[in-house]
């Protein structure tokens, strides 16, 4: 059976201005838009010699010298792609022409106040605006969406999100040190996710753990979404294990009525190298003859092709070619809100236990 998740891509490239020039943007943004065939217009970052260097690496024809600069040279019709800490993008869409188009980096918001806040900028000048939640467009979570969409699970009642792995926490320098780091910078995708299939929870059960050895906020996280008695999902993450490969876990999982699904996400295992993704799916026979698992290959993976969705994406949204933004401020806006009753639940505790004997 032929499963349809390849990305469809704008039918005009639109320019695109990337501000801020970290690690994420050498190994997904500029990868994915140099697959696509996107063209980047130019790039801007605090340390001018990092845009620099990606400039030659990548032919990115032109370097700012401010964020002011380059929407100063932008073509009018240009996409900005905002990959730079969650505490600067207020400013820094301050900055942009109102009615631009725009790819924020996620987290939207460090807190849901700032989330907020970006929401509102947003809004009042009437940006474009799409959160670079880009799990949700990665190409076996295009086929999983497609085999759920066309009926092949029947009603989804369980979805599952299991990351047991050794995480290297030190590639991300800026990030480690985060006071949220585990569920505000990795289980963020994952509650995007949930939400993108199963919509909004009514509530979260959460608690996010450090290691008794590490000097980081957090590096292990159960979230238990509420969606009435029939419907589970769960997300378990834990970045510690550091014991080989051969018990490490990273995989989403959907089960329904007439099916099930399950997609090992390879990028996340040992990082930044990857092994190779896993797509799987089962249709239970009618006939009463033992399910059977089918194997199907995928091209494309998390990174960086989940990038190219996002971006074509919003400019097939600012093109008019779709009518809907997949990941726009206004959907990503409950995403946070999850992640901070998830912080607010991991900080209230359980239900006491009364132990009377």
């Amino acid at each position: 059976m032929p499963i349809n998740y390849q990305t469809v891509l704008p039918k005009s490239s639109l320019p695109i201005v990337i501000v801020g020039a970290g690690g994420i943007v050498k190994d997904a943004h500029l990868p994915a838009y140099r697959k696509a065939g996107f063209e980047v217009h130019g790039i801007v970052n605090r340390t001018k010699a990092k845009a620099e260097a990606l400039a030659q690496e990548f032919g990115i024809p032109y370097v700012y010298d401010s964020v002011a600069d380059s929407v100063a040279q932008a073509p009018e019709n240009a996409v900005y792609d905002i990959t730079i800490m969650p505490n600067k993008f207020i400013e820094t869409l301050e900055a942009l022409p109102d009615g631009a188009a725009v790819l924020i980096q996620k987290p939207m918001g460090d807190y849901y106040p700032e989330s907020e806040a970006i929401l509102e900028v947003c809004q009042r000048k009437g940006l474009v605006a799409a959160i670079n939640c880009q799990l949700r467009q990665a190409p076996f979570v295009n086929a999983a969406r497609w085999l759920i969409e066309q009926g092949y699970m029947g009603e989804v009642y369980d979805m599952e999100v299991r990351v047991n792995l050794h995480t290297p926490w030190q590639l991300f320098p800026h990030v480690m040190v985060h006071p949220r780091l585990e569920i505000l910078y990795h289980s963020v995708h994952y509650i995007d996710l949930i939400r993108s299939f199963l919509g909004n929870p009514h509530s979260v059960y959460a608690k996010t753990l450090k290691h008794p050895a590490k000097d980081l906020s957090s590096s292990r996280t159960t979230l238990l979404f509420d969606y009435g008695d029939t419907l589970h999902a769960v997300v378990n993450t834990n970045h510690d294990h550091d014991f080989g490969p051969k018990h490490q876990e990273s995989y989403i999982k959907w089960e329904g009525t007439k099916g099930a699904i399950k997609a090992t996400m390879g990028v996340l295992m040992d990082y930044p190298h990857g092994v190779p993704d896993v797509f799987e799916y089962c249709i239970k026979p009618t006939d009463g003859s033992a399910p059977q698992w089918v194997k199907y290959p995928i091209e494309g993976t998390w990174f960086p092709d989940a990038f190219i969705g996002s971006m074509g994406s919003l400019m097939r949204y600012k093109l008019g070619e779709i009518t809907v933004l997949p990941a726009a401020v206004e959907d990503v806006i409950h995403t946070m809100a999850v992640v901070e009753a998830a912080y607010k639940s991991s900080e209230a505790g359980g239900q006491p236990i009364d132990y009377k004997v």
